[in-house]
């Protein structure tokens, strides 16, 4: 009898484009069709991780230095990985983690400036091998993105949400640009839509791939 290998999605997006909504209702639908499933998010989702994530989105720490916050989330991610996404994943389980390397590569790389292949190095180093076997990416206009995080009372508003309007529009053409690199990976979505609909999207893109986890 063959034994399920787990498959790693990622969730990937501009601020308010609706990561957690969409995790949530992917998680309860996958489960539903009886797959184990497990959610997690970047930076954090272990101890260590969550440590790195409270320094990093500090908004008092508005005079970080941009290697310094790329090195930052490497390290987090690099624990993460090792401790809660691997054995998930040799265990058979779906993770769907909210942001993984292309976030870095969005954010710091493009969007700061560092350059994507020097971020790419340092995250080499961090992940080893292990890539997303899925990434769904959120494609939402700064703006509305934006607008959303203003009328939420739910989400906290952190350091990157203080970011100019020209910063997130570099990030969603960070994103755009990876996609291009990797279409076979990174999946767009229209995430300007409602919650329903891009969960439709998701699941189009998300469920043929279990055929490749039997």
């Amino acid at each position: 009898m063959n034994v399920p290998k787990g498959l790693f999605i990622t969730i990937e997006g501009g601020e308010g484009a609706g990561k957690t909504t969409l995790i949530r209702s992917l998680a309860k639908e996958l489960q539903a069709r009886g797959r184990s499933v497990l959610t997690t998010r970047e930076p954090g989702g272990i101890p260590i991780a969550e440590k790195i994530r409270s320094v990093i989105l500090d908004k008092t720490h508005t005079s970080m230095d941009a290697r310094t916050e790329a090195l930052l989330y490497a390290a987090a991610r690099r624990q993460h990985l090792v401790e809660k996404v691997v054995p998930a994943l040799e265990a058979g389980q779906w993770v769907i983690c909210d942001r993984f390397i292309d976030s870095s590569l969005a954010y710091q790389g493009y969007a700061r400036g560092l350059g994507i292949e020097d971020v790419w190095s340092i995250n080499r180093y961090a992940i080893g091998e292990w890539m997303p076997d899925a990434t769904l990416w959120l494609d939402v206009p700064p703006e509305l993105g934006l607008a959303r995080i203003a009328a939420s009372s739910e989400r906290e508003v952190n350091r990157l949400d203080l970011e100019t309007e020209a910063f997130h529009r570099r990030v969603q053409e960070g994103y755009r640009l990876l996609h291009e690199q990797e279409p076979r990976r990174i999946f767009r979505l229209d995430a300007s839509l409602a919650p329903d609909s891009i969960q439709e999207q998701a699941m189009r893109v998300l469920w043929p791939l279990q055929q490749e986890s039997i």
